[in-house]
């Protein structure tokens, strides 16, 4: 990976943090992005002082907005002269319903509008690299049909179970883009449960009101355990990026072993990703 260059969304924490970790170990260049300048920088010098890689970087940039999204890839083309892996990490599991600037539900904004705005404005700096990948990380269990009437929480908002319609939606979209993509593979994975600050931020209204009585298991299977579930977390999307088992490998999904698994029958069906596609590149 000496020669490779890699972009990881969200990467100052959690699971983001670990797979930049892992790939610097490699010898990737490997550039993360952060909101906080503060806390960015300081992941970044941890990067480098645990894999002995200088070549780690950041770039600063709250993905909630589409034109920080657009600034961020500037910025990238401006400083870099390909992009070898685009690693779309960061993703947003929200209390309550509510909106970004651009009039988006934050949460489909971040998990479906983010990957999908990124990936497009990245692609002639992916088609510079001889093997370009995209991976994209999934959030937990997702149900078997998408809610077209209910994609932004129109009708209603319901923490956990919005957050994975929301990540079905970026799975639907993300297959459909590989389906029209040529030259770049683009690759879903999931890398199970991991103690992250998103994770700790759950509180019991978020969970199905079935579910709340669980909820001191949540906290207790989520608690701190200084990055260990995060870095085993890391191993599905350290291994698409970086395993050449998978090259030219495209529209798959794979799950915490780094196997191929099943998609979602609302990945299969075709036009709803057809009609989703066309919402979303409506709002961007």
């Amino acid at each position: 990976m000496k020669d490779k260059t890699i972009l990881i969304t969200g990467a100052t924490s959690g699971i983001g943090f670990q797979t930049a970790l892992a790939l610097a170990k490699m010898g990737a260049q490997v550039i993360v992005t952060g909101r906080s300048q503060k806390t960015t920088e300081e992941a970044v010098a941890n990067i480098k002082s645990a894999s002995g890689n200088s070549r780690v970087d950041f770039l600063l940039a709250d993905l909630s907005t589409q034109k920080n999204v657009r600034a961020l890839a500037e910025q990238f083309k401006a400083r870099y002269e390909r992009l070898d892996v685009l690693i779309n990490n960061a993703g947003l599991a929200p209390s309550k319903k509510e909106l970004t600037e651009d009039g988006v539900e934050s949460s489909f904004a971040m998990n479906v509008v983010t990957p999908f705005l990124l990936t497009n404005l990245l692609r002639d700096s992916l088609k510079k690299s001889l093997s370009p990948r995209v991976v994209t990380l999934m959030g937990g269990d997702v149900p078997a049909k998408l809610d077209m009437d209910n994609l932004q929480s129109e009708k209603s908002f319901d923490g956990l179970n919005t957050y994975s319609q929301t990540k079905l939606a970026m799975m639907v979209l993300i297959y459909e883009f590989a389906q029209r993509e040529k030259g770049v593979t683009i690759n879903i994975c999931y890398p199970g449960q991991a103690s992250t600050n998103m994770t700790r931020s759950v509180t019991p209204e978020m969970l199905p009101r079935a579910m709340r009585w669980m909820f001191p298991v949540f906290k207790f299977m989520t608690r701190d355990d200084g990055g260990k579930s995060a870095t085993k977390a890391s191993r599905s999307s350290v291994y698409l990026a970086s395993s050449p088992e998978v090259e030219g490998v495209t529209g798959k999904y794979f799950d915490t072993n780094c196997k191929e698994a099943a998609w979602s029958p609302a990945v299969m069906d075709a036009k709803t990703r057809g009609d989703l596609w066309k919402i979303v590149e409506s709002l961007v």
